[in-house]
């Protein structure tokens, strides 16, 4: 009588434990392929995040100008203050009106560091009133740090502006850039210098 051939209870088995590990190898390596894509793409926005708050930056320290402002006491303002408190107020120019409103196209903005956040400030006239408030805008989110320095002609870092005793004439204490340093996750420190006009 001929034997009929076949597979055996114990290769079976071992087909199934073979497929089975393989099976698992699989799923690991998809999870992992949909976690680092998650990943990629998380940093993707983030990158993006910071690449647009950094743009706004530019803008405003690229289009800086010289004129003082005057502020809700009628006191006489520098163009660009930083505080005792890290926050920084220039004026600005290139503000575009394309509905023609009845406003100039000098600008006073500030930015500061609040509730882990940077925050964008500015003034719809230049020279305030005694009720004039500020508008604001959340400019980046998660920012664990940010700091603002004035950079003389020296290359000096000074964290308020201006100097005690210091006037607009004299040379040795004009400004010639502003500097930036912010920490955000999850890239870390960042450092920004912009070449300003003396003020």
């Amino acid at each position: 009588m001929r034997h009929s051939k076949g597979f055996t209870l114990i290769e079976v088995l071992v087909a199934f434990l073979i497929f089975a590990i393989i099976g698992v190898i699989s799923s690991q390596l998809l999870s992992q392929t949909i976690k680092s894509r998650e990943s990629l793409a998380d940093r993707g926005e983030r990158l993006a995040q910071i690449h647009r708050a950094m743009q706004v930056l530019q803008r405003d320290f690229m289009q800086l100008t010289r004129r003082p402002i005057r502020d809700q006491y009628g006191d006489m303002q520098r163009p660009l203050i930083i505080g005792t408190d890290g926050a920084i107020e220039f004026t600005r120019v290139g503000w575009r009106n394309p509905l023609k409103g009845p406003r100039t196209e000098v600008q006073r903005v500030g930015y500061r560091w609040q509730d882990e956040a940077l925050i964008r400030g500015y003034w719809h006239h230049a020279d305030r009133a005694f009720d004039s408030e500020p508008s604001h805008q959340t400019l980046l989110e998660e920012v664990d740090r940010i700091e603002f320095y004035a950079l003389d002609m020296n290359g000096n870092e000074h964290t308020f502006w201006p100097l005690p005793g210091a006037t607009p004439d004299d040379p040795n204490f004009r400004l010639a850039g502003v500097m930036m340093r912010i920490e955000v996750a999850p890239f870390g420190a960042i450092e920004r210098v912009w070449e300003v006009p003396g003020v």
